[in-house]
């Protein structure tokens, strides 16, 4: 065999579940370690809905993430019950386990997802993320931090890091490849998610709204893509805005329109570097009472599947 072929059993497959409460920077982190964005981001708490799976293949190597929702304790409605569940779920089988947390803090939705891993045999690896944000008194605090928290459980590896300052990122991935299992690729070396070109559309949209309106935002607004066909050169998409009340659908549209165009021109943007297209995007904007308490509606729109 000559010297630059690789034999099957030298290569290197495994999932990873990133995991951790809403808001502590799960998607920024997996969009950084892809180095291209797969998950949405905003800085309101749950705006990740769904386990979405993002594959890096490098050498040897293929890494398979796991994107999850944060694990909250208020699960009042179907779509919170289906949140946790996809999270819980994510962690079945994988061969290694990112727990990220922020700074300094450890709260009781914290303990939650560290009673959640009491079941996980995988490799758990401590991630502390934006420590970049302590103040220079506070970092003192980080080891007695980083102590206490090992004393609740055996982490196989605790990495203070900052995803959004690109500190210790590198570290993360050699870490996470050391507990790789060896094995064929499960992927496409070119692939780099498990979603459709349809849902990330859909997820497109629903950031660039989660973004415009910031806390104005209805918490019960979802998408639906009712069409999404290539035409020439141009992708025609049609992108429904579901909410829960008349008075939600008023402030996604805005004043004569005006923030519906800006979320729609902001999420065609998005859109024509994803898919590497010209895009013709139309918005509409639609009540649907109670659909985030809806279990057969929650189906209906990808949520339960995951």
């Amino acid at each position: 065999m000559s010297d630059d072929v690789m034999p099957l059993e030298e290569s290197y497959c495994g999932f990873i579940a990133i995991v951790g409460r809403p808001n502590v920077g799960k998607s920024t982190l997996l969009n950084y370690l892809l180095e291209q964005k797969i998950s949405i981001t905003s800085r309101k708490p749950q705006t990740t809905r769904h386990r979405i799976m993002g594959i890096k293949t490098m050498d040897r190597h293929q890494f398979v993430y796991v994107d999850t929702p944060g694990m909250h304790k208020h699960q009042k409605k179907a779509i919170n019950r289906a949140m946790n569940s996809a999270a819980t779920g994510a962690l079945d089988g994988v061969d290694v386990v990112l727990f990220v947390v922020e700074r300094l803090v450890f709260t009781e939705e914290d303990e939650m997802v560290l009673l959640a891993l009491e079941k996980v045999k995988a490799p758990v690896l401590l991630l502390i993320n934006k420590i970049d944000l302590l103040e220079p008194k506070s970092r003192e605090r980080l080891l007695p931090h980083i102590q206490k928290l090992s004393q609740k459980r055996h982490f196989d590896e605790v990495i203070p890091l900052s995803v959004l300052g690109s500190h210790n990122l590198d570290t993360v991935e050699e870490c996470v490849k050391k507990y790789l299992p060896q094995g064929p690729f499960l992927f496409p070396e070119d692939q780099v998610t498990d979603k459709s070109s349809r849902f990330l559309a859909a997820e497109i949209i629903r950031e660039k709204i989660t973004r415009q309106l910031g806390d104005e935002l209805p918490y019960e607004a979802t998408v639906e893509i009712e069409k999404y066909t290539q035409q020439g050169d141009v992708l025609h998409i049609h992108g429904l805005v579901l909410v829960d009340k008349n008075s939600q659908k008023q402030i996604i549209i805005g004043k004569n329109g005006d923030r519906l165009k800006l979320i729609g021109s902001s999420a065609r943007i998005d859109m024509e570097k994803a898919f590497d297209t010209k895009v013709m995007l139309n918005l509409w904007v639609k009540v649907k009472g109670g659909w985030a308490d809806d279990e057969r509606a929650l189906h209906s729109l990808g949520y339960f599947q995951d």
